[in-house]
């Protein structure tokens, strides 16, 4: 497991400048120290998921369809107690940072801290589909289980250990956790619900157009407001083509507007049925009307029809009766669930201070039968040793430097720190002093937090190592002309295609060379990138800033004519073409007027940069033994982990952030 590093708190939500000069200075600070936001992001399969239970702590719902998303790390659990500590290693010390030792008792306690609501929920419900299963003689046996291991592995087209090892590889979930909390739960409500999972013809047929049937390639601007959406959808009557623009600049739904509005192709009897009905009645480059979509408004370009796959239903039949089932057996749960909760008495000791006072040790009963807080924190240990692990490693980290140091992080310190981030995040109220209860709700809702543990895991650590980083922070003349450089000097219009290897590279280099015009490198990126932004957008990308932390793609940039062809730049594992298109025009600013506001971004920038540097010096100059991952390091012989201080070239071609309106 690659370490994390201590999270210092940062703004979630953009800070509401009080003028265009502000606005310009934090929406786009860029001195040397700012990572220049490229992105190449390679798109990743899903994975085929189980169904989920509910929580019985919660208002029951039907659970979430997600048949096409990874398998949940929550559920029924089948085994008793004492399966959940399954191919642990049962030492009483965790890990030794620096001679001091960490026990398993105290980080079983943090696992709990940390997770215990969500795991207690897999507790409880197993008890309730127990009890359920017990009374009505249905009965999962481990042969069943194992053959279920077998089916989804012979459905990825591996081996069951190869589908194991992956599933605890890339998604964390043990093997007997995957079999308890996932198959389990999955194999005894598909009994349970036999009769209601039955699949008709109509449904087949509905299923197989929904996958191989005819659909619609598109581009999409979601508004909330109709006047808006009118003014828009008479520009693009006008000139389709400006559609990605016009995307990127209004629509509401960032995942496609960031790709200047292509959506993933329309099938029928998937989504909204108006939209469906509007986009198969297009024809190629046609403009929608305006479609309300509840509250919003949606416009669609369409792209081009895509024609129907030419598999015969009767070799995908299986699959799509399985699918078809286990979107009904979500349901089935849903009502299932709802059935137990009321038909049971159930007790939340564990967030229930006054309860767990008088019952030490429970941490909930269900009809009466207690589950035990051991049987808790051996559950919270199986799932998230080594994560919690990392994370209290850094904190002894953390207090060992500070006790050296000779300094403390006090309640002020604390709330200092949240008063910054507040202020970053423009959580301020009309007299333009942080709103601390506003920002507090954001802050732990959005992560899905207790205060306690955003203000340990988040506010301390940072507050932490601003104390031992000192005064050590400055901003000189050179940043500021850094920085003013960036924010308002003048950038390099270019188109990108992004390559996955030199031999590609080489390949449409060679093409793009004999034919220089705009259209046929369009057409080139569109074909050839593997990053889904420039392919999506024919090659598009924000305007090259200087100073913005990538010089190989900025020096190639800025050396470029309009309408010449760079050569193939290298970034890490993949490989770059730049077509140049010209420059935009320096922002009219005088540096005098942004300067306090420039410099106050850089000194946030830098400072944040510091800390990191801190806490990477601090870990390479530690002894740490983690008896759980089985790692050792030392000052003599610490070097950095897996992807630790690689260049990341998903920031590499598309600026994402710090970018100056043109």
């Amino acid at each position: 497991m690659s370490r994390k590093k201590p999270t210092a708190t940062t703004a979630s939500t953009s800070r509401r400048p009080r003028n265009r000069k502000q606005l310009l200075a934090f929406a786009a600070s860029g001195v040397a120290v700012v990572v220049l936001c490229v992105v190449l992001k390679l798109a990743i399969g899903n994975k085929d998921a189980n169904a989920q239970v509910p929580n019985p702590f919660r208002k029951a719902q039907p659970a979430a369809d997600n048949a096409q998303q990874p398998p949940a790390k929550q559920g029924v659990q089948q085994a008793s107690a004492t399966a959940a500590k399954a191919d642990k290693p049962q030492h009483d010390i965790m890990a030794i940072v620096n001679g001091e030792e960490l026990h398993r008792d105290a980080l079983a306690a943090a696992c709990c801290e940390r997770y215990g609501n969500e795991v207690l929920e897999g507790l409880v419900n197993k008890r309730l589909i127990s009890h359920y299963c017990k009374n009505r003689n249905i009965e999962v046996t481990d042969a069943e289980v194992d053959a279920e291991v077998e089916r989804m592995a012979k459905r990825f087209k591996i081996g069951k250990d190869q589908w194991l090892e992956m599933l605890e590889k890339e998604r964390g979930i043990h093997p007997e956790q995957y079999k308890r909390d996932i198959l389990w739960p999955t194999l005894a409500l598909r009994k349970c619900a036999a009769n209601d999972i039955v699949v008709d013809d109509a449904e087949l047929q509905k299923a197989y157009e929904s996958q191989y049937g005819p659909a619609v390639k598109c581009r999409l601007i979601v508004v909330n407001n109709r006047q808006k959406a009118d003014e828009l959808h008479a520009q693009l009557v006008k000139q389709p083509n400006d559609f990605p623009r016009l995307a990127m600049q209004n629509s509401l739904d960032v995942n496609s507007a960031s790709i200047g509005g292509m959506i993933q192709p329309i099938h029928h009897h998937v989504g909204d049925p108006g939209i469906e009905q509007a986009v198969f009645a297009m024809q190629p480059n046609q403009i929608s009307a305006v479609i309300p979509v509840g509250e919003q408004f949606a416009i669609l370009k369409c792209e081009a029809p895509i024609p129907a796959r030419n598999v015969p239903i009767e070799t995908v039949k299986d699959e799509l009766t399985e699918r078809i089932q286990e979107g009904k057996l979500r349901e089935v749960a849903g009502t299932l669930f709802k059935k137990l909760q009321d038909s049971s008495t159930v007790q939340n000791v564990w967030n229930n201070p006054q309860l767990r006072a008088q019952m030490p040790g429970v941490v909930a009963t269900i009809n009466g039968e207690h589950i035990p807080y051991s049987e808790l924190a051996d559950e919270c240990l199986m799932r998230y040793d080594r994560e919690v692990l990392e994370t209290e490693i850094a904190h002894m980290l953390l207090n060992q430097a500070l006790k050296k140091a000779n300094v403390t992080v006090t309640d002020e310190d604390l709330n200092a720190e949240m008063a910054h981030a507040a202020i970053l995040a423009g959580v301020v109220g009309k007299d333009g002093k942080p709103d601390m209860d506003k920002w507090m709700k954001a802050a732990t809702e959005e992560q899905g937090l207790t205060k306690d543990r955003y203000i340990k895991d988040s506010v301390w650590p940072s507050a932490a190592l601003k104390k031992l980083t000192g005064d050590s922070i400055k901003v000189n003349q050179d940043d500021l002309d850094k920085g003013f450089q960036a924010n308002y000097g003048e950038r390099v219009r270019c188109r990108a295609i992004v390559l996955a290897n030199m031999r590609r590279a080489q390949e449409v280099w060679g093409k793009a060379r004999q034919n220089t015009s705009d259209d046929y490198f369009g057409d080139l990126a569109e074909e050839y990138s593997v990053e889904p932004s420039s392919k999506s957008l024919r090659g598009e990308v924000p305007p090259i800033r200087r100073f913005g932390g990538q010089p190989q793609i900025e020096d190639v940039a800025f050396d470029l004519k309009p309408g010449e062809l760079s050569g193939i730049i290298q970034l890490a594992d993949k490989f770059v073409i730049l077509r140049c298109e010209g420059r935009t025009q320096p922002v009219e600013v005088n540096p005098q007027e942004v300067q306090t506001i420039l410099k106050q971004d850089i000194f946030e920038k830098k400072l944040r940069m510091a800390m990191g540097e801190k806490f990477d010096d601090l870990r390479s100059k530690a002894r740490i033994d983690n008896f759980l991952a089985g790692t050792s390091t030392s000052p003599e012989r610490a070097k950095p982990g897996p992807g630790e201080n690689a260049t990341h070239v998903d920031e590499a071609v598309h600026q994402t952030s710090g970018a100056v309106p043109r």
